[in-house]
């Protein structure tokens, strides 16, 4: 995740002013990747592999869990 803030709920795809998403936020800080993207909140194409997983936006590109 960037250091900017995002406009929308990786996990959830919402807005980031619609309610609360300290469940989400808890979801994506353990082990689950995003499911939107936090930019635009189109659905990503996700896969998960043993060593980590990779998510991919169509139009913003690809991040992963590799650090």
């Amino acid at each position: 995740m960037t250091a900017t803030m995002s406009a929308f709920c990786g996990w959830c795809g919402k807005s980031t002013d619609e309610g609360v998403h300290e469940l989400c936020a808890r979801r994506l800080a353990l082990v689950d990747p995003p499911r939107y993207c936090a930019e635009c909140a189109r659905r990503m194409v996700v896969q998960v592999t043993p060593a980590g997983w990779v998510a991919r936006c169509s139009r913003h590109g690809e991040i992963s869990s590799a650090r």
